[in-house]
């Protein structure tokens, strides 16, 4: 019903709603910061990304990732009010056109940039393969629970993983889409189950453990592994891009663990790398890296 109405406001009016939503969500950012226990992690991360920089530094660092966190939210809004006024520029799309349709592809994401604005546009794009996303379940979060929402009606399949644990059937579900010639998107860079496989890597000269998920999937199905980032550029324009592909080949069962350490490892590697171009719109905030 709300969807609807909205298509009845003029646009100054959907422009006001937007300002006065993007007003709330900074105001509701600034109150996290103020709060120690919210920015620890945040703090400790920029530490790491910038180590010969003063404690005050740090700290603006963190307010400044608040900031821009509040952004993917008012993005989000504009995206359902006024979807033409998303702006974007794009790199590495051939590789979603070159794909087999024997194997898919596996689109490895981060919590870098705003993947779900990406995944609306990915969707837009002509051609494009049927897309499933793989995404964590947070509970009594409505906002999580809209945006999936909001996915699911452009046609994007999703597929949920509790951190309390996942279902087999949820990875066959994956391997089937794959087999079919669709794009798996997958979190590259972190864990939603305690127990859950990973692969440890160097990031920014620290241990750090990632879901091992996405090589295995690429083993079983064949699929090229796509590193995908996407970053906002201004107001309402985004920039994103697919690396070259990632190719996971193994002849025995140790051959294969190598196999998925290397692919990992170089995945770390540019992940690594675009944290370092974009620090701000690192938006993990959970333990990471150890």
């Amino acid at each position: 019903m709300t969807g609807r109405l909205l298509q009845y406001i003029p646009t100054p009016g959907k422009a006001l709603v937007v300002v006065l939503f993007a007003c709330i969500a900074r105001s509701i950012a600034l109150g996290f910061f103020a709060i120690p226990a919210r920015r620890r992690e945040s703090h400790r991360f920029y530490q790491i990304l910038f180590p010969g920089r003063p404690g005050l530094y740090h700290r603006f660092c963190t307010l400044r990732q608040f900031q821009n966190f509040s952004t993917i939210h008012v993005d989000r809004l504009v995206l359902k009010m006024m979807p033409e006024r998303i702006r974007y520029s794009s790199s590495g799309l051939s590789y979603l056109r070159e794909i087999n349709p024997r194997t898919g592809a596996i689109i490895l994401q981060s919590h870098l940039g705003n993947w779900d604005i990406a995944a609306h546009l990915l969707k837009q794009q002509g051609g494009a393969a049927p897309l499933l996303l793989y995404m964590g379940i947070k509970e009594k979060e409505k906002v999580e629970q809209l945006q999936k929402e909001q996915l699911r009606k452009s046609g994007i399949r999703i597929v949920g993983v509790d951190k309390d644990g996942g279902s087999a059937f949820d990875g066959v579900e994956g391997i089937t889409h794959l087999r079919a010639g669709g794009v798996v998107s997958m979190t590259g860079d972190m864990l939603w189950q305690a127990d859950q496989r990973s692969v440890e890597v160097d990031f920014l000269g620290h241990q750090a453990r990632l879901p091992a998920a996405p090589y295995i999937f690429a083993l079983l199905s064949g699929a090229p592994l796509l590193p995908f980032f996407t970053f906002r550029t201004g107001k309402n324009r985004y920039a994103f891009t697919l690396k070259q592909p990632i190719i996971l080949q193994s002849s025995s069962r140790q051959d294969r663990e190598e196999s998925i350490k290397r692919a990992a490892q170089q995945y770390a590697d540019l992940l690594a790398d675009m944290v370092r171009n974009h620090p701000f719109e690192w938006y993990h905030f959970d333990h990471f890296p150890e």
